[in-house]
């Protein structure tokens, strides 16, 4: 067979191999050998690596601070190693000396790492409590002063929250939450009560957070990361001195208004967006 058909046909049976209508909307099958051939095995053994380290340095630290550190370089070299590129707007606003609970639109499983590589403060997470019975995870989360929740129980979320609110006050910590409940295929779902609630029991500022892009870098039902450039848009904060609970779903709602403001969102796309989500 003379070399050029042979070539042709080694071309086509790879295409056949890793053909995906998916990749073609994209960026063809590049970017899934990419990501298996070398973004997959250098995220799994960075997070072997810094997981490790923060770790055995959680026996040094009690107040999860270094640990935090690890993990903010290790959510950076996961955007670099993907191709991620992040453009920070308002990030002024924020006091790095105070804390604040953070009210987030979700996209993606890339917005954890995005808030926690570029937001300059020091977080604690919630975390589902089954994790925290695994083995090194659930060691891990605890020493670094990340919280358990139930979500299945709202009587149990809520002691969480309260527990949540004296740390975020005794700890001078801050806390991120994505309002919506979980990851949204389109547009955003109605933010719940629990940020805003959490940021009156604490006494500490409510900030809006608008990201766009992880969508697109990592969509829902993927597990491989496309390069790709997102935002992060940091609202004015909104001070909770003087409110009380009852006034949590006003708070709430002013929050859910500030993100779809930066996200560029009118009230039509939100609704027609809602009942193709729920519909």
């Amino acid at each position: 067979m003379p070399f050029s058909l042979r070539a042709r046909s080694s071309w086509l049976a790879k295409r056949r191999l890793c053909y995906n209508p998916a990749c073609d909307q994209t960026h063809g099958c590049d970017f899934l050998l990419r990501s298996l051939l070398f973004t997959d095995p250098v995220i799994i053994l960075a997070t072997i690596v810094m997981g490790t380290i923060s770790l055995i340095t959680s026996l040094f630290d009690p107040t999860g601070r270094a640990q935090h550190r690890i993990a903010r370089a290790w959510s950076r070299m996961l955007l670099a190693v993907s191709g991620v590129k992040v453009r920070v707007e308002g990030a002024e606003k924020l006091d790095a000396t105070k804390s604040y609970v953070l009210a987030a639109n979700h996209q993606s499983l890339m917005d954890t790492p995005v808030v926690l590589a570029c937001v300059p403060l020091q977080f604690r997470f919630f975390a589902k409590k089954g994790l925290f019975r695994i083995p090194f995870l659930g060691t891990h989360l605890r020493r670094a002063g990340h919280l358990p929740v139930v979500r299945e129980d709202p009587r149990a979320s809520l002691k969480s929250l309260s527990v949540a609110a004296k740390l975020v006050r005794s700890r001078g910590i801050s806390v991120p939450l994505f309002p919506e409940g979980g990851r949204a295929p389109q547009g955003m779902r109605d933010f719940r009560d629990g940020a805003a609630y959490l940021a009156i029991k604490a006494g500490v500022p409510a900030v809006p957070i608008a990201m766009t892009g992880t969508r697109e870098v990592l969509p829902m039902g993927s597990v491989h990361i496309r390069r790709g450039n997102v935002c992060i848009r940091v609202g004015d904060p909104i001070p909770t001195d003087g409110l009380d609970l009852h006034a949590r779903k006003q708070l709430t709602h002013e929050l859910q208004t500030q993100v779809e403001t930066m996200l560029g969102m009118n009230a039509a796309q939100t609704a027609r967006q809602e009942t193709e989500i729920h519909g």
